[in-house]
């Protein structure tokens, strides 16, 4: 299990300034809606790559009437391995964040290799109303926690498709040169589909188990040429055929074929019902099934559970199913970090839950089972 010991927070958010030691494989967030407890969940989210839970701007996450920079460090430990995870950037105007392991820079798939987490927010709820955009980054982000090659794979595909593009509508590129921007797309094109296929059978193996009842065993499906392609043709036979689409296309103004105008589609299991026609409880079951089964698989074959972020869990869940969810996450070997803006919805966490008292610029440690907790260092709203 991956265990977050030491969370330190410099000018990020609300905080000025925050040191806290989690006592507990369960911490609650307990706080009313603009205390903070959301920003520390997306603090920890940012030790993973990409743009975090909330998939805001890099500039956007530094305190307001501060220098513009921020930092997230963390200490941690995993199979017995201690090591430290920092983030951040120095100050208005970057445009990349730092990754540090163990004090060394290092990209983001080293990242992912030391550290994964999953979450599930209440802006999730939006994936099946959304575009297909929004459904695509969420299976990106499920497919590069058992993939941390699948972000480099992803941003070559779009590098490559984007100098296509640019040669193509200034007319100066000759033959030769547009068929190696060909090649690389559709190298990249199909690693990165094949990389989504197998995530969504792996998550869907899993979901098929019913482990996780009475959450339903909700089903994954990937709509994109290229992926009915590679489930009955071989990597290399795919490839081949998009440099000759890519090639022939070459007077449209984009690709014609694409993995970025993929689309994620979900269903329960049971009945068919897709997401997008399910209730908003419904549709909040399937998202909590999908969250448990990938968590599942990243412990099953990291060797090591991944940290839970979940913001707002219980919302949108019936009596029994927030009881099966607190159940559930009992059971689980994940360090868990969730908010609530009433108690009542912890009570399901059990008595070994530590529960946090957050507000602008405090945070108290409640208790952990019978023990009270402390006041940690907290500055800044």
């Amino acid at each position: 299990m991956t265990t977050l010991t030491t969370l330190r927070l410099t000018d990020f958010r609300s905080y000025a300034s925050l040191d806290v030691r989690p006592n507990s494989r369960i911490v609650a967030l307990e706080g009313p809606n603009g205390s903070g407890k959301t920003n520390l969940l997306e603090a920890i989210s940012l030790l993973a790559p990409g743009r975090g839970l909330r998939g805001a701007k890099f500039a956007e996450l530094a305190r307001r009437g501060a220098s513009g920079g921020w930092a997230v460090a963390a200490q941690l430990t995993d199979a017995g391995r201690r090591f430290t995870l920092g983030t951040g950037i120095d100050g208005a105007g970057a445009e990349r964040r730092k990754i540090l392991l163990d004090g060394d820079p290092v990209n983001a798939a080293a990242a992912a290799a030391a550290f994964a987490c999953v979450w599930l927010t209440p802006q999730m709820d939006r994936l099946f109303t959304e575009g297909a955009s929004a459904r695509r980054r969420f299976l990106d982000r499920l497919t590069l926690a058992l993939a941390p090659a699948h972000a480099s794979e992803v941003a070559a595909f779009e590098a490559a498709s984007a100098n296509r593009n640019r040669q193509i509508e200034q007319g100066t590129a000759d033959a030769a040169w547009l068929a190696t921007i060909e090649d690389s797309m559709a190298r990249h094109a199909a690693a990165l589909t094949a990389s989504r296929l197998d995530l969504i059978a792996r998550v869907n193996a899993m979901l098929a188990r019913g482990a996780f009842a009475p959450f339903p065993a909700a089903t994954l499906a990937l709509e994109c040429p290229i992926g009915a392609r590679l489930a009955i043709e071989p990597a290399i036979v795919v490839e081949d055929w998009l440099r000759r689409l890519y090639a022939r296309t070459r007077a449209e103004p984009v690709a014609a074929v694409s993995p970025q105008r993929a689309d994620l589609l979900l269903a329960d299991a049971g009945s068919g019902l897709a997401a997008a026609f399910a209730s908003t409880g419904q549709q909040r079951a399937m998202l909590v099934a999908i969250v448990l089964a990938h968590a599942a698989l990243i412990a099953s074959l990291r060797g090591a559970a991944p940290v839970l972020l979940l913001d707002e869990p219980f919302v949108h869940l019936d009596a029994a199913h927030r009881v099966a969810l607190g159940e559930a996450l009992q059971r689980s070997p994940s360090q868990v970090f969730c908010t609530a803006t009433d108690r009542a919805q912890l009570r399901s966490l059990g008595e070994n839950a530590a529960i946090w008292l957050v507000s602008p610029g405090r945070i108290v440690g409640a208790r952990s089972g019978d023990q009270d907790g402390g006041t940690f260092e907290a500055a800044g709203a």
